[in-house]
Formats: C-alpha cells, structure tokens, sequence
C-alpha cells in the first residue's frame, strides 16, 4: 500500500500525476458541489431544516459512508478499475487519464453555472471509456461486460428510485390518516432528516469509491504497476476524497439544493421522507452489487415518484426535462470529449 510520504514524492518527481491528482480532486469537488448537494435537497425544500445545517449533515455523512463502506465492500470501485484497459502503455494511460478528467471537469462545471445537477459519476464513467478507446485504437479497450452493469444500474436507480417512492409516499398517508396533522408533520420532519442523512451516507460509498478508484489508477500507473497489485485504499486517500467532496459541497451546494428542493417537486415532509428512504434504499442494493449509479439521478427519481403519488402534475416536468436531457448527453458527449482530448494529449505530450 502506498503511504502519504510515499504519494508525496511520486508527486514531487512526475509533475504529470500532480496534474491528473489535481484534476481528479477538482472532478471531486464539482460532484461535491452537484451530486452531495443534491442528497439533501428536499429536507431544505420543506423547511425542516435550514441550507447550512443541511450542507454540515451531507459533509460529515459523505465522510463516514465514504469510510464504512470500503471497510465493507469495494464493489464499486472492482467495477470501476475493471471497466476499461489502458493497455500496457504506462505513461499513454495517465496521459488518457487526465484528458478524461479535464472533460468530466468542463462537463461538470457547466452543468453547475446552470444549475442542473447532472451526474459526476456518469461523466466519470463516459470520459474514461472515451480515453481508453482512444489509447486502444478501439472497443478493446472496455470490457463490455463489466460496462453492461452501468446501464442495470442505471435501471435500477430511475425504477426502484420512482417506484419506490411513489409506493412509500402512497402508503404513510394512509398509515397515518388518523394521525394528528401537527404531530405527524413535525415526526416526519425529523425523519427526513434522517433520510437525507442516509442518502449522504450512500452518496460517499458511491461516488467516493468511484473517484478513489480513478486516484488510485493514477498513482499505480505512475507508479509502473497495475491497478490489481495495490493492496486496497490507503486512509489518507479516503481522507483526501472526502475532504474534497466536502468542500465542494461547502462552497457551491446552495444552488444545486435550490433548483432540485424548492423548485422541481413543491413536497410535504412526509413526501420528502419517502423520497429519501428510497433512494437510501436503491443507493444501498447497487453499492452492494458492484453496480455504480448517479445519486443524482436515483435521487430525483425518487423525488419525481413521492411527488407524483399525491399529485402527477405537482411536478415540474420541465425542469425534470432539463435533467434528463442532461443525462442522455453525458455518456456521448463526456466520451466524445475523452476521446479528442486523449488524442490530442497524446500528440502533444
């Protein structure tokens, strides 16, 4: 495993891993901006809690699901690492690498200005396939089978997430029709918050296995090795992912947080409390099975579904529109832009 003094001085000798380490963090720190914010959205959306109580709850919860779940399970991340192949060009793969994480970065951050939480890890996984046909020559270079789990990922997360929050936010009304209104709104405030905080707690086993896995990548290559001989994730990795992805949700959450909690779905606490359960829920099952899925995109799911059980047309369909948008074009347009910048880093470095 390498150590932090160790990663200090492959950093100190190869300034081209400094450039995909700082590239990688900034890809970090606009999912922390997108992706983590959009986690605790809705308590914010129905006042049962306040943006920057809201934002301290995503920062510590990333940190500790990030944490548990490596201790867990690196289902994630094995997904990840085998998904596409470099090849045997040590210096061509970073070189690829860090055309991949300059696209994801300008993808990212255009999406941020707009407002529309689009999907880090979507991008993620687009901009490495781009960079590895393009170093491959061809599809060699992704290992369909190990790419297929995107797209049941990407399955589960729009279904269950709906489904399931439709279904939740069917059946609390009518386990609590008897229920005083007051006390049911302020016990179901409290237990949003709750849920929020789960969705958090899977946003950093998700999406922070994701990108240490890339970081990693990185350092192994730098490094002359393959990913396989890195005997697993070194604590100060994680600490600097999460820390990272913390930041990011510290300085540019607020307007992810408004445009998904106060503008897409107007939600009841309850509503919101079913959102949140059921993308924890789907979050939970994919993490398990290796399957690596946009929080952002189960996330809103599950909003759009607890949303429409009471009413389809609360939803503000347009917005949701932008969203979808936003998500059929990453995978071409991240992979587009890897495979150009790859070629180009290539040529020129």
């Amino acid at each position: 495993m390498i150590s932090f003094s160790q990663f200090l001085d492959m950093v100190a000798t190869n300034p081209f891993l400094a450039i995909v380490i700082v590239l990688i963090l900034a890809t970090i720190f606009v999912n922390g901006a997108t992706d983590a914010a959009n986690a605790i959205a809705e308590p914010v959306g129905t006042r049962s809690i306040d943006v920057n109580s809201a934002i301290t709850v995503s920062v510590v919860c990333n940190f500790v699901g990030l944490v548990t779940m490596t201790m867990i399970s690196t289902a994630v991340a094995d997904t990840m690492s085998n998904m596409v192949d470099f090849g045997g060009d040590n210096h061509a793969a970073l070189i690829a690498l860090a055309a991949a994480t300059v696209g994801i970065v300008a993808w990212g951050v255009g999406a941020w200005i707009f407002g529309i939480p689009t999907s880090e890890s979507h991008a993620l996984i687009a901009g490495l396939t781009g960079g590895a046909i393009a170093v491959s020559g061809g599809i060699a270079g992704v290992n369909m089978g190990e790419w297929a789990k995107v797209i049941y990922g990407l399955v589960l997360s729009t279904v269950l997430g709906y489904l399931a929050g439709w279904v939740i936010a069917k059946i609390i009304p009518l386990c609590c029709r008897h229920a005083d209104r007051r006390k049911a709104n302020d016990f179901f405030g409290k237990m949003q918050i709750l849920g929020a905080a789960g969705v958090a707690l899977m946003h950093g086993a998700q999406d922070g296995q994701k990108f240490m896995s890339t970081a990693l990548l990185a350092i192994a290559l730098s490094a002359g090795r393959s990913l396989d001989s890195m005997s697993g994730f070194p604590l100060w990795l994680e600490v600097l992912c999460a820390g990272t992805m913390a930041l990011g949700t510290a300085v540019g959450g607020k307007r992810i947080i408004k445009k998904v909690g106060m503008k897409m779905v107007p939600l009841e606490k309850y509503q919101g409390f079913a959102a949140s359960i059921s993308a924890t829920v789907s979050l939970l099952v994919a993490t398990l099975t290796g399957l690596p899925v946009s929080t952002t995109h189960t996330k809103t799911a599950a909003i759009m579904g607890a949303g429409a059980a009471k009413n389809v047309h609360s939803v503000d369909w347009n917005i949701a529109k932008e969203m979808v948008y936003t998500w059929i074009f990453t995978f071409p347009g991240c992979g587009i832009i890897g495979f150009v910048l790859a070629k180009l880093f290539l040529i020129w470095f």
